[in-house]
């Protein structure tokens, strides 16, 4: 099975780096008069992956012994915390469930009778009691870890195990379903959210030891392409196709929309208006008022002879301009008419729907390339087996959960236990089936194919109200279509807007096209690197460095607020090297490498260093920061938030920073922590190996989000 290029390059990355045994751990910890880890029965610690997890054990073992807790309840009671001032690891005391002693007595007892050689004399604050990892050991510890698993630091491949108990058992299988374009369509801006969320979803759960497999479910069936292909016979050229088939279409399938609107204008006023009469002639029944609140007055309707007269006269007229437009036929028309033999499996109709379909597949691998993406499984809805459909068509007749309505089938879902969702389409009246019913059989053939433990939709918030249907439907469906719609979540995401906040349309022609905003971004950054020649001559490739740039501005932005939330898209704010960007993690990424490159510190020096000469303030509060990692990426596998690994990155090079401006104000203000002056080849080694660590952290996590770490820029 193939991978994404996100997972191929974890999986080198991975190569480079060794998981630790108990053995190399022990021996580390008899250096400070410790023995292995202890271990409890119902608790999952992963002292392997994780250094913060030795110093659980340690707690969850001298709690236990001082208040009798028991082990489990104290693993889910320390929790690690957002801001270092307040400990590494904090336990509110209540959530051990003692009775007996109120909780801040409980504390100062933990507090002082609590004794490990790696963690500082507890402080016992209010009903909290707060733990401070002393800095020798952890620098030691933590260092030590980052330094000889490399890319792996920070991941945890027991998560994704059936049995995480049992390393070599059997890993459970995950399907994202994500991107997803229309073919034949610009891929836009509003493109990128479904496109590097999912591929953000691959990248956590193969990090987690997931089977992750990466799919592209095309929209690529529809009346739609009855209009394209009508637009292309009209507006079409053969050369501007070969030439950039996405934009040629894009530009055919606008023009064709705006004959269509031209043409359906009358029918549509006709309609509103039709609509308008009937609200008055049948007004909505008045809301109950909210309790202790009077009925509102409802305003008098008036509705006689003369409006009744309307009525029928506007219903008249718009179904003689309906009847008309058939007859001619309107390009809609035509366009029914076309699916329908593509339905029929007319070869003239699919011959270029079929071009389209390659043409477009093409044009977007190129672009998720550029994104750091690839699928495993480009699927769509004309992949769909017909026998299925048909299936899953009689399993909702036979179950009772569809009806006949006027020759259409449709399913009522408020006769189902679920009024909010109302009344939805199955299959039309000239039995054409919709992409409703080729979901439910693609669903199931995906579980016959794969045999899936559990699968996202990545789908935008517009389509909020399909997903739900689609998810009860299945469930109304019975065995096996509830069993395996059990296993399936819907990850919904906030829009991405044009910079002045209005949803793009493709078919009014409002998209901002990602490769033209990639491009115009990628010459923006590119300019900014010719500013210093010097550095611009030692790039090896100026212009892929630029694009890489451009990406990760773009990414970033998308990454800054929660899921669920949109934003507008702004080339402006994202492309700034100033304040939380993408180009700030590029540039802080480059920085170590370039005083890599400079020091010269031979990496075996680096691996063997002493790691307790990190002694300044600076030095001290980064190597907390990199001990949080495994804890962070902990965190994100919960939330599945990229907002939170990017929150850490942020932070951790924010503290890297302040690192190069130490200095020791009692000593002349010495640089602390530079290692071109470090007093000694054995502080060189030791401050080398915290910035190699840190390197090596933020382009972990940039990795998983999908950024490419530079070396140079």
């Amino acid at each position: 099975m193939a991978s994404t290029n996100g997972k191929i390059e974890i999986a080198k990355e991975h190569a480079n780096g060794s998981t630790l045994d108990m053995d190399h751990i022990t021996t580390q910890l008899k250096k400070f008069g410790l023995s292995q880890p202890p271990t409890f029965s119902g608790v999952q610690l992963s002292p392997e992956y994780n250094p913060v997890d030795i110093y659980r054990s340690y707690i969850i073992e001298q709690i236990h012994e001082i208040t009798g807790a028991e082990p489990a309840i104290i693993n889910n009671a320390v929790a690690w915390t957002q801001d270092l001032k307040h400990g590494d690891l904090a336990l509110p005391v209540p959530a051990l469930r003692l009775k007996g002693k109120k909780p801040d007595q409980l504390a100062i007892e933990i507090a002082e009778k609590f004794n490990c050689p790696i963690v500082e004399t507890p402080i016992a604050d209010k009903t909290f009691v707060r733990f401070f990892f002393k800095p020798g050991p952890l620098a030691s510890l933590t260092l030590d870890y980052v330094l000889k698993q490399k890319a792996q630091y920070g991941f945890n491949p027991l998560l994704g195990l059936e049995d995480p108990s049992k390393p070599d058992g059997k890993r459970k299988r995950m399907i994202v379903e994500y991107s997803s374009p229309n073919i034949a369509k610009e891929f836009h801006t509003g493109h990128l959210r479904s496109t590097i969320i999912g591929g953000f979803m691959v990248k956590l759960f193969s990090a987690a030891g997931w089977e992750t497999i990466s799919m592209n479910y095309l929209g690529d069936w529809g009346k739609q392409y009855g209009m394209l292909s009508q637009g292309f016979e009209k507006y079409g050229s053969e050369a501007e196709l070969e030439r950039d088939p996405i934009k040629h279409l894009n530009e055919v399938y606008v023009k064709i929309n705006q004959d269509n609107a031209a043409e359906q204008k009358e029918a549509i006023e006709l309609a509103k208006r039709k609509e308008g009469l009937e609200k008055i002639k049948n007004p909505p029944k008045p809301m109950k008022p909210k309790k202790g609140k009077e009925n509102e007055a409802v305003p008098e309707i008036k509705w006689g002879e003369e409006q009744e007269k309307e009525l029928e006269e506007v219903t008249g007229q718009l179904e003689k301009v309906q009847e008309e437009l058939v007859a001619k036929p309107s390009i809609d028309e035509k366009a029914r008419q076309f699916f329908k033999r593509m339905s029929d499996g007319d070869p003239e109709a699919l011959k270029y729907w079929q071009k389209f379909r390659d043409l477009s597949i093409e044009a977007y691998k190129h672009m998720y390339a550029r994104l750091n993406i690839a699928f495993d499984d480009y699927s769509g809805e004309s992949t769909v087996q017909v026998e299925n459909i048909e299936k899953a068509a009689t399993v909702l007749h036979e179950r009772g959960v569809s009806e006949d309505s006027k020759g259409a089938v449709i399913v009522d879902l408020t006769k189902h236990g679920a009024p909010t969702l109302g009344k939805t389409l199955v299959k039309k009246r000239d039995g054409t089936s919709l992409y409703l019913t080729r979901d439910i059989a693609a669903n199931h053939e995906r579980y016959e194919k794969y045999g899936f433990d559990h699968m996202i939709y990545v789908v935008a918030s517009q389509q909020d109200l399909h997903l739900a249907q689609f998810f009860k439907i299945l469930q109304l469906m019975g065995s096996p279509y509830s069993e395996v719609v059990a296993k399936c979540e819907h990850m919904s995401f906030g829009m991405v807007k044009d910079p002045n906040g209005q949803t793009m349309s493709t078919r009014k022609g409002t998209v901002v096209s990602l490769a033209d905003s990639l491009d115009a971004a990628k010459e923006f950054m590119h300019n900014v690197m010719r500013e210093n020649d010097e550095k611009y001559q030692q790039v090896e490739n100026p212009e892929a460095t630029a694009d890489v740039l451009a990406i990760s501005a773009i990414m970033v932005q998308d990454y800054s607020g929660k899921i669920i939330n949109g934003y507008n898209f702004d080339m402006k704010r994202m492309t700034s090297f100033i304040g939380d960007t993408g180009p700030y993690l590029q540039y802080s990424h480059a920085r170590v490498c370039s005083m890599a490159r400079k020091a010269n510190v031979p990496r075996e020096a680096i691996e063997t260093a002493d790691f307790t000469l990190v002694t300044a303030k600076e030095g001290v509060e980064l190597v907390r920061a990199l001990a949080q990692w495994p804890d962070v990426f902990l965190n994100t596998y919960k939330t599945r938030e990229p907002v939170t690994v990017l929150t850490y990155l942020f932070r951790m090079t924010h503290m890297l920073s302040s690192c190069y401006d130490a200095k020791d104000v009692g000593n002349r203000n010495a640089k602390t922590m530079s290692v071109m002056y470090a007093e000694s080849e054995e502080k060189k080694a030791a401050l080398m190996g915290l910035y190699e660590a840190a390197r090596q952290v933020l382009g972990n996590g940039m990795r998983l989000l999908g950024l490419k770490p530079l070396e140079r820029m």
